[in-house]
């Protein structure tokens, strides 16, 4: 059973969908904690799912490097096998990237290497493309920069604003990021072999 840390910032649409699928039996993977750097909405899925959280305020660290070592140690706590950046909107220390990779994945708002960065929806309509997308990362310590684990196109509509438009990706970000720890979790993907 792999164990999940998920970390958030947001709402946890993407965590949600792992608990739901972890709720089956035979899903090979487990969320054992979830993490914020803020009081975020999604840690209310904590609370009804049962799940152990904790919160690293980035604020209240001096740098992102000492806010950093304290994520890597909370996430100790829990040994998880893999860590999940759910609409997590901090970037890694260099440090903590390499203190859990390989066993650190993010999902992402585009099609990679098109649109990375923390406007990835916003920017496609903006760029007026006829497509874009949803990404699962490995992630290293660039901005959306590390070896792809699955992504699949969305359209963009006539008419799309930034919400409606995410509101498509998040659909699909959800199934690929639930399709990717199956398939870290049985072996189909090797995160080592990635990195």
């Amino acid at each position: 059973m792999l164990r999940l840390v998920v970390l958030i910032s947001g709402g946890g649409s993407n965590l949600r969908a792992l608990l739901e699928a972890s709720e089956d039996a035979a899903f090979p993977a487990r969320v054992v904690a979830i993490g914020a750097d803020r009081d975020a909405e999604g840690l209310a899925h904590a609370e009804e799912f049962g799940i152990p959280a904790f919160t690293v305020p980035f604020t209240a660290y001096p740098d992102r490097e000492s806010w950093g070592a304290e994520l890597v140690e909370q996430l100790g706590v829990w040994e998880p096998d893999l860590v999940v950046l759910s609409g997590f909107m901090r970037l890694l220390p260099p440090a903590a990237v390499e203190a859990l990779s390989p066993g650190l994945i993010n999902t992402h708002p585009a099609y990679l290497p098109e649109f990375p960065g923390a406007h990835g929806v916003r920017d496609a309509i903006a760029a007026g493309v006829t497509q874009t997308g949803a990404s699962v990362i490995v992630v290293d310590s660039g901005v959306d920069s590390g070896p792809i684990i699955a992504q699949e196109r969305v359209a963009v509509l006539p008419g799309d604003t930034e919400s409606t438009l995410h509101d498509r990706i998040k659909l699909v970000e959800r199934r690929l990021l639930v399709q990717s720890v199956l398939d870290i979790a049985d072996g189909t993907i090797d995160l080592k072999e990635l990195a």
